[in-house]
């Protein structure tokens, strides 16, 4: 059990990340992987993915292995895909094993091709922090899931899966107040409008503008589900205007 002393710093730690994820990865990479774990290892997922995802490698890498593999599991699997894949790296092959064991092999696969991805597609803007429910659930138990998270977490849409996690619909999160809470999701879902992971930005751009969309499900080969593309995390447009066009306007 935690004492009233770490119980305290814990929390100090927890506003600290909230408050910038950045210097607070900084500051704990100075710390040793014990004394980080006493700090962090209570905290909710949300608060590690913030800390972990601007920490170097290594370092990161070194703190989720002391975590139990089920909590660790879960973080690296909504960390950014560049960062995970680079802590994957850093593990020891047998820990890698139980690693790939317990997470998806869609997501699995999504990082041993995250090396091939070229800077600023799909594949590496994308968020894998995603809210999924089999087509067989219902609303009920998603909206039980939705209020247990902060609300600025609180995501605009939730994807719905078969048991392979094959993508087949997508609920949004304003309309569940429409439905009664034991309809079955695959019976509410809607389509859902997907890209690949090789995909470039502007790609992305014009498939963001043909489905009047703000959230793209990024799926494979397979209609798997990947993760999310939100509409705010492509990079500003080229300017593909002259610099005389631009002076004279």
């Amino acid at each position: 059990m935690n004492s009233p002393l770490h119980t305290l710093a814990g929390a100090i730690t927890e506003k600290f990340i909230t408050a910038d994820p950045a210097a607070a990865a900084r500051a704990l990479e100075t710390f040793a992987t014990h004394e980080v774990i006493l700090l962090i290892g209570s905290l909710k997922a949300q608060t590690l993915v913030a800390c972990l995802n601007p920490m170097e490698p290594a370092k990161a890498a070194a703190i989720l292995r002391r975590l139990p593999l089920r909590q660790a599991s879960y973080v690296l699997a909504r960390l950014d895909v560049p960062q995970a894949a680079r802590l994957m790296k850093e593990f020891s092959a047998p820990y890698r094993q139980r690693m790939e064991a317990a997470l998806e092999p869609a997501f699995v696969n999504l990082l041993k091709q995250a090396g091939s991805y070229a800077p600023g597609s799909v594949g590496l803007l994308m968020s894998t922090d995603v809210v999924t429910v089999r087509t067989e659930s219902k609303l009920a138990a998603l909206i039980e899931r939705l209020k247990a998270l902060p609300r600025k977490k609180l995501p605009a849409a939730c994807f719905v899966t078969a048991k392979d996690g094959e993508l087949k619909g997508v609920i949004r999160t304003a309309e569940l107040a429409f439905y009664g809470a034991q309809s079955v999701c695959g019976s509410v879902m809607s389509p859902a409008d997907t890209i690949r992971p090789q995909a470039d930005a502007e790609t992305a751009r014009q498939a963001f503008l043909k489905a009047q969309t703000d959230i793209l499900a990024v799926t494979d080969e397979k209609n798997i589900l990947l993760g999310v593309l939100l509409k705010q995390s492509l990079p500003p447009a080229a300017d593909k205007k002259s610099l005389w066009e631009r002076l004279t306007q």
